[in-house]
């Protein structure tokens, strides 16, 4: 039987299209964690439409403390997880230059609280050798841009856990995959212009959850963006410095 599906960011649009496609191929139950859970009201419909008994349960990501002991709680009641972990913020990188604090609220959301529950999933899903955790990286964390190298640091260092995790992982029977899409047009980015190789929800969840399938540790939405990632490695810094969004 697949696992039960942890969403972390349950109205995450990318996360509850990956959750819905597992209930497709099989899940029978999904959590969503997310904050106001009692108001999930509309994304527990959507999935229990398709056949799946959803939980939903408080979960503040920028409370680590708190971390442990809701993570610990799920893994008792439902074994071993494929745990989404769709949380994060884009924030203003006009107001993160003038204001320390929105900026150390970006970095904490981006990163600090995602190497809080990759780290506790991690320990909870080693013991039962099964499970598996997605981690949303972005091509933002590729090489940092002075347009918005807040958000861009913080998924700069959320690549570099998630990859040596994977590596810690290797052989345990805990799976880790490392999803680096681009530009996603949707409630996050509303208002901007798309960038080129953009994608939609839909689309990063086809690609994500088609990786689970075959077991793949990394997968780049749209695929030609290891490319271009690989092409801003070595563009000069006077040049990359005027890049735009």
């Amino acid at each position: 039987m697949p696992n039960p599906v942890l969403l972390l960011g349950g109205r995450s649009e990318i996360g509850l299209e990956v959750a819905e496609r597992l209930v497709r191929a099989g899940a029978r139950t999904v959590v969503l964690a997310a904050r106001r859970a009692s108001d999930l009201g509309a994304e527990t419909t959507r999935l229990t439409a398709l056949g799946a008994e959803v939980e939903a349960v408080e979960f503040d990501a920028d409370d680590v403390a708190a971390h442990e002991e809701v993570l610990t709680g799920l893994v008792a009641r439902h074994g071993a997880l494929d745990a989404v972990v769709a949380f994060g913020v884009l924030g203003d990188q006009a107001r993160a230059e003038r204001d320390v604090a929105h900026a150390l609220a970006v970095v904490h959301t981006d990163f600090v609280a995602q190497v809080s529950v990759l780290s506790h999933l991690a320990n909870l899903l080693r013991p039962l050798r099964a499970g598996r955790i997605v981690v949303f990286s972005s091509i933002a964390g590729a090489r940092v841009r002075r347009a918005n190298y807040v958000y861009g640091s913080a998924k700069a260092g959320l690549d570099g856990f998630a990859s040596g995790l994977a590596d810690a992982l290797h052989g345990s029977g805990v799976r880790l995959l490392l999803a680096r899409p681009g530009f996603v047009v949707g409630r996050m980015t509303e208002g901007m212009s798309p960038a080129p190789l953009s994608s939609t929800p839909a689309q990063v969840a086809d690609a994500v959850v088609a990786a689970l399938d075959t077991g793949r540790g990394e997968v780049w939405v749209p695929g030609p963006l290891r490319a271009l990632a690989a092409a801003m490695t070595v563009t000069p810094r006077a040049v990359w410095r005027r890049a735009p969004r």
